[in-house]
């Protein structure tokens, strides 16, 4: 997949430039309270644009500089190949989990999405 799968825009201005969408995706993802998460399906929402998967790859591609571990998957799963360093910052910020099961992989807890989820709290209404 390459940015050409993000929403059609124009391309930025300068080489090293955020296209749009991905700024206005990192933008809500700063949004996101600490403790709280939001799935990609809802940043989506929220922005109106684009889906699941144009957010994941704005996230992968762009995500570094934000709080990537408040935007997830909707199963509650950790993000593969970041979880311990999304769990850690999960116990720091009071990050609602469901403990692992015995049978799961590696014994590492979901996010408890009923608890964890936030859905902006009605500021979306005045975002951009």
């Amino acid at each position: 997949m390459s940015e050409e799968s993000l929403p059609h825009e124009d391309p930025p201005e300068h080489p090293d430039a955020l296209p749009e969408y991905a700024e206005r995706v990192l933008e809500v993802a700063e949004l996101v309270p600490p403790g709280r998460v939001m799935t990609y399906g809802d940043v989506a929402e929220w922005l109106g644009e684009g889906g699941p998967r144009q957010v994941g790859r704005v996230m992968a591609l762009y995500g570094g500089a934000v709080p990537w571990w408040r935007v997830v998957r909707s199963d509650g799963v950790l993000l593969p190949g970041h979880e311990l360093r999304a769990l850690d910052h999960y116990r720091v910020e009071g990050t609602p989990l469901k403990e692992a099961s015995r049978a799961a992989e590696g014994h590492l807890p979901r996010l408890d999405m009923k608890r964890a989820r936030w859905d902006g709290g009605g500021r979306a209404e005045g975002h951009t």
